[in-house]
């Protein structure tokens, strides 16, 4: 695989082949593009539910959080929330993309990601952010605000079932806002059957 130049995502931005919308001024980078926070989050209700349960995802499990324009979101230590990106993303057959976080918030303990950072061809949507402090203090984020980074790689021919299609069962193909887990969708719903391939 060929991670793309500044160049080329130029190029594919231009023809439409790889969609940011919006493409803020100054955000491609040398082999990425910058993305931006957006006002949403999840944050989980840990004294309205035990524990949970992957089978049987739970509705409280979580709540949404917005915050105004100038208004930051508390992210404590230890804590994790999900939040997204202010950018609507497309992804073309004949890519693959990279999520990752900006050193500049790597270097005060803010991670963006746990897992998620595999962006399928084929996806359409904000991308949904794992959000974790690791830092021994609050760290504040604001609406906007850069928050990560994605870069592209060129597939050796393109995929032949994208993200989203029916066959694949995608779970979060066009997702506008931060989205909780759906794992339990990966389980047969009769009681003790091993989960689905």
């Amino acid at each position: 695989m060929t991670v793309l130049s500044d160049r080329t995502i130029r190029e594919e931005l231009k023809s439409g082949n790889i969609v940011i919308d919006p493409l803020m001024e100054g955000c491609i980078q040398p082999a990425s593009v910058d993305l931006h926070l957006g006002r949403s989050f999840l944050v989980f209700r840990n004294n309205h539910v035990p524990f949970i349960d992957v089978r049987a995802m739970n509705e409280t499990l979580t709540e949404q959080v917005t915050v105004g324009d100038d208004v930051p979101f508390m992210l404590h230590p230890g804590e994790f929330v999900l939040g997204s990106t202010l950018e609507h993303v497309e992804v073309p057959a004949d890519l693959v993309a990279r999520l990752e976080g900006k050193s500049s918030l790597g270097r005060v303990g803010l991670l963006i990601h746990s897992t998620a950072g595999y962006v399928d061809p084929g996806w359409k949507g904000r991308l949904t952010l794992e959000l974790s402090n690791v830092s021994n203090l609050p760290i504040t984020l604001y609406y906007r605000m850069k928050i990560g980074q994605i870069s592209f790689l060129r597939l050796s021919t393109p995929a032949e079932r994208l993200y989203g299609s029916a066959e694949l069962g995608s779970k979060y193909q066009g997702q506008q806002e931060p989205t909780p887990s759906r794992i339990q969708m990966d389980f047969d719903p009769s009681p003790g059957a091993p989960p689905s391939s």
